[in-house]
């Protein structure tokens, strides 16, 4: 711990701005990953929630990656030898949808920077939290968790139960995906993430220690609000909370599921026979 408090003692990187157009291609692409019909993508049309995670890409150059694919320094990427990264979870505030063809402005600033101790040791938890607007008006609040821990390689292999286990909900709609390779290779391109646990076997298992490729965070994140989005169509997700707790692997089918309770959702996404990989809430309003 005390390394890790060593490393980031004075890093506060200040917040940055940077804007997007939403094009209608990658949520087209989405959706055909999925197996769905794409939504309205017509100038003006509202995004699904959640899905502005393809409107706004970071692109370093090949040279400035690290052996695990990610890039070796950035504005919020804390100080750490042998870092490794893995996304733990997030809460978005939905005020109103971002909408194809517009302009949305980003501001991103770091949140928080807490040190934890978890089942593999030391680690640093670090929130960003991101504003989105159009015109100056606010669309969407979104703060993102991510774990870091330093680790050379092959040192302390990352346990395939990794998190507290957690129970799904009971009954209720689904929604179900196979993780293969194929599909998450796809993801990946899709949301411009080198991460090499998503499609390098022999990294994933030699070098970080899981049993097979991860399935993305942000994937299985996207899973939960599909439960709302198919089964209500007429209501928006107007907040959404969840966390990650334990890591899901391709090759097994991932069953994400949806307990309705009035305008509240509990939701959860887990591997058949095996505690959730991520739990969540959604909030729905009238649809917008």
């Amino acid at each position: 711990m005390t390394s890790l408090s060593a490393a980031v003692e004075g890093w506060s990187p200040g917040p940055v701005t940077d804007a997007a157009i939403v094009l209608p291609g990658p949520a087209a692409a989405f959706a055909a990953l999925l197996d769905r019909p794409a939504p309205p993508l017509a100038d003006g049309d509202p995004l699904p929630p959640g899905w502005h995670v393809f409107a706004f890409l970071d692109s370093p150059a090949t040279a400035d990656l690290g052996e695990d694919g990610h890039p070796r320094d950035g504005h919020f990427l804390p100080p750490l030898r042998h870092r490794r990264r893995m996304i733990a979870g997030g809460r978005l505030e939905v005020t109103a949808p971002l909408r194809v063809g517009a302009l949305v402005e980003r501001t991103s600033s770091l949140a928080r920077c807490q040190l934890k101790v978890g089942r593999s040791g030391g680690m640093l938890l670090v929130t960003v939290r991101s504003a989105y607007r159009a015109d100056g008006a606010l669309l969407v609040i979104e703060e993102q968790d991510v774990v870091y821990r330093s680790q050379e390689a092959g040192s302390s292999p990352a346990p395939a139960g990794a998190g507290a286990p957690a129970a799904s909900p009971d009954g209720g709609p689904a929604v179900e995906v196979l993780p293969d390779p194929a599909l998450l290779f796809r993801f990946s391109a899709l949301t411009y993430n080198a991460h090499r646990i998503h499609y390098d076997q022999p990294y994933a298992t030699g070098v970080e220690g899981h049993p097979g490729l991860v399935v993305h965070g942000p994937l299985l994140a996207l899973l939960l609000l599909e439960v709302p989005r198919r089964r209500a169509p007429d209501r928006s997700v107007t907040s959404f909370t969840h966390r990650l707790t334990r890591p899901a692997y391709a090759g097994t089918p991932v069953r994400a599921t949806g307990r309705f309770d009035g305008d509240r959702v509990d939701l959860a996404a887990a591997v058949a026979g095996q505690p959730a990989s991520v739990t969540g809430t959604a909030v729905l309003g009238a649809a917008r």
